[in-house]
């Protein structure tokens, strides 16, 4: 059957595209755009519609095809063909038109869309800048400033912006095809011009001074090391002072050059891997899951708080249980407080807040909590707590309801045998903001049932999580990770470096935030405490956190306190090196008998780096990461990793094993074995000069 159809309704063909689930540019619906083009040159119509079956108008290229060879009509031939018709070309839209769809959109002549339709041009999200005329056409429209900012963010704009940004023409309150059929016939009554985008002139002394070099300075900052919005910002500079084909042919060299970077190869391994991420291995994908109507929350701290948040914004009503009124007054307080933030961002209206707040109340009784479907606990990390907690919701809640902690870190049997329902029992970790953050980490006890863990998998979505299955083992996978990361931005402290020198290196590599910086940020004063608990052997050696511990005792906290690593500006928290940290370092460095040396920004690199992907190793060998995909999903959506360099097992394996291998057994010549003994898993893909994505394929 043809993805195409063609219908005369009057003196208008109408073009219908039926690719589903999301119209998705495939070679068919190409073939078919082109030849139904073509063929109503010679036909009765005075002007064609072009709209798309089922929920959304065209939303993308076809990915699948993206590394096959070319099938022709390419999408500028068919763009070509929607541009040079003789008759008028309107582009219907509903759902979303975006990428290589919002450039078919932009070659028709005029564009209508429904109300709740959404347009752009999201190409950097995977490394990529459009390579169908999108940097040519849109800044035509729209002005050079807002197609930079459109472009190089990616997302998606309401079709009330869009018309506001000349992008769209006409917006239909009521039945698409109804209303593009009357925007049509207004068209034709009144003669509307051929009105091809590619025609429009964009006078360069219309554009301020600087305006191109100003935004690269921004993109510097905002998209550190990516290729794809630089290469942006030069399109749209050659759509000002270039002849419209020459800024095509601009677009496409550097498309190409977009397609073929490790950047891009990254960025859509992610996409792949985020889909990947929901599939538990085992479970049949038609496997009852739990009904979620109702949600209680222990503790209404910030966590707490931001969790309620996630299940309040999609209609679950959540009970907060806190030890006393005051408690819940200022859980709910931060609550109302970020719900204004949100508002005032334009993220929320009014009366979507009020609503969302309606569904949030407190209790200091967990009787209140007998017939909510899950339980999430999220108080400090404290084990007997939590268990002393898990004892009451066994008492408390319904037989069925879900019962998760929040913990970052501690044992989730151990959790599970304060209730005489491990089966129900399961890890269910935020990241904090718990309201911002996109990644859950689903973690499985050795008794978690099977409906409990596909039931957190489907919830995640609905709250607009990205979920990771994690099995149990100390920190699971992202914390369990940090640890190595974090001891060697310690050993690589006192051995010579700075705090500047790690946290520049970092960041310019494309991390987040450096970690030196990091620490600042959550407190020195947690780790701290944390360790206080532990005993010597457990802590590890004094040289991994005695800088730490010894900022801390002088009550240098970090930026809560107004200095830790660095000291802070009062107002603005600016950061700012502080020469007695540097006497703190050298004199914890001479009590642990370490000689500082100067350390190369490469060591410091690929030690941190490096640290990660062996423990993540360990983790694929043990279990308790699915696949490496899993691992890097983790890390880029919840510590900051540089998405364009996939993730920490994607940057392994672009690297390669054998590299990284020769370099951790060089590192363990150099500081010995105590954490520099390869993974088993690691040191076998080196030596047969495997990847870990084939690993992976080959367990399938």
């Amino acid at each position: 059957m043809s993805s195409v159809s063609y219908e005369l309704i009057g003196d208008i063909g109408v073009i219908r595209l039926n690719n589903p689930p999301v119209n998705a540019l495939s070679h068919g619906l190409r073939e078919g755009i082109w030849g139904a083009i073509k063929n109503a040159q010679g036909d009765a119509s005075k002007a064609l519609v072009l709209v798309c079956e089922g929920r959304t108008f065209i939303a993308g290229a076809d990915i699948t095809e993206f590394g096959k060879p070319p099938q022709a009509p390419a999408l500028s031939e068919v763009i070509a063909e929607i541009e040079n018709s003789c008759k008028p070309v309107i582009a219907a839209i509903h759902g979303t038109a975006l990428g290589g769809g919002f450039e078919v959109a932009l070659a028709c002549h005029y564009r209508c869309a429904i109300a709740s339709a959404k347009v752009g041009l999201p190409e950097v999200k995977l490394g990529l800048l459009p390579g169908a005329g999108g940097t040519q056409r849109t800044p035509r429209l729209s002005g050079v400033a807002a197609a930079l900012e459109l472009i190089t963010k990616g997302s998606p704009i309401p079709a009330s912006k869009a018309k506001s940004l000349k992008l769209i023409d006409r917006v239909i309150d009521d039945d698409l095809l109804e209303g593009a059929l009357a925007f049509t016939c207004e068209l034709i009554t009144n003669e509307a011009p051929l009105r091809r985008v590619r025609d429009i002139a964009i006078d360069p002394d219309s554009i301020p001074e600087g305006l191109f070099d100003d935004f690269r300075k921004r993109l510097e900052k905002r998209s550190r090391g990516q290729l794809a919005p630089q290469h942006i910002v030069t399109c749209i500079e050659a759509a000002v002072h270039q002849p419209f084909d020459q800024g095509l042919a601009k677009e496409l060299d550097l498309f190409i050059e977009c397609l073929l970077s490790s950047q891009s190869a990254a960025l859509r391994h992610l996409f792949f891997a985020e889909r990947t991420a929901t599939k538990v291995t085992g479970l049949p994908k038609d496997l009852p899951t739990r009904e979620i109507k109702s949600v209680g929350i222990i503790g209404g701290g910030t966590m707490g708080g931001g969790i309620a948040m996630n299940f309040a914004n999609v209609g679950i009503p959540v009970k907060l249980v806190e030890i006393d009124q005051a408690a819940i007054n200022r859980g709910l307080a931060v609550i109302d407080k970020n719900y204004t933030i949100s508002m005032q961002k334009g993220k929320l209206t009014e009366g979507q807040k009020t609503h969302c707040l309606s569904l949030i109340s407190g209790t200091t009784d967990y009787a209140d909590l007998a017939d909510v479907d899950l339980v999430i606990e999220a108080v400090f990390e404290n084990m007997e707590l939590k268990q002393e907690i898990f004892a009451k919701l066994d008492r408390s809640c319904k037989p069925g309801t879900i019962l998760a902690t929040n913990t970052s870190y501690q044992d989730i049997d151990q959790i599970a045998a304060a209730t005489n329902r491990p089966q129900d029992v399961i890890g269910m970790h935020f990241f904090s903001p718990a309201n911002v953050m996109k990644l859950l980490e689903v973690v499985r006890g050795s008794q978690s049932a099977d409906d409990v863990i596909a039931t957190a998998m489907q919830l995640a979505k609905t709250i607009k999580k990205v979920p990771v299955l994690a099995g149990n083992c100390y920190g699971f996978i992202g914390n369990r990770m940090l640890r190595p990361y974090g001891r060697e931005s310690q050993l690589c402290l006192i051995e010579g470096s700075t705090p500047e020198q790690i946290d520049s290196v970092m960041q310019s590599w494309g991390m987040a935030m450096g970690p030196i910086a990091v620490g600042d940020l959550a407190g020195l004063d947690i780790g701290y405490k944390a360790r206080q608990g532990l005993s010597e052997s457990e802590r590890g050696e004094p040289k991994t956190y005695c800088i730490a511990d010894a900022l801390v005792e002088m009550g240098r906290l970090g930026q809560k306190s107004g200095a830790g690593y660095y000291r802070y500006d009062p107002e603005t928290r600016a950061r700012s090196s502080d020469p007695e940290v540097l006497e703190v370092i050298e004199a914890q460095a001479k009590s642990q008998g370490v000689v500082r040396r100067e350390i190369s920004d490469e060591e410091i690199l690929n030690r941190l780096t490096f640290a990660l992907i062996n423990e993540g190793a360990k983790i694929l060998e043990e279990g308790i990461a699915q696949r490496p995909s899993d691992i890097d999903v983790v890390y880029v959506y919840g510590y900051g990793f540089p998405p364009h360099r996939g993730g920490p097992m994607h940057y392994a394996d672009s690297i390669g094993l054998k590299e990284i291998y020769e370099k951790i057994c060089t590192f363990r010549q150099q500081h010995g074995d105590t954490y520099w003994t390869p993974a088993p898993l690691l040191e076998r893909l080196a030596q047969e000069g495997k990847t870990f994505a084939q690993w992976a394929d080959g367990k399938i």
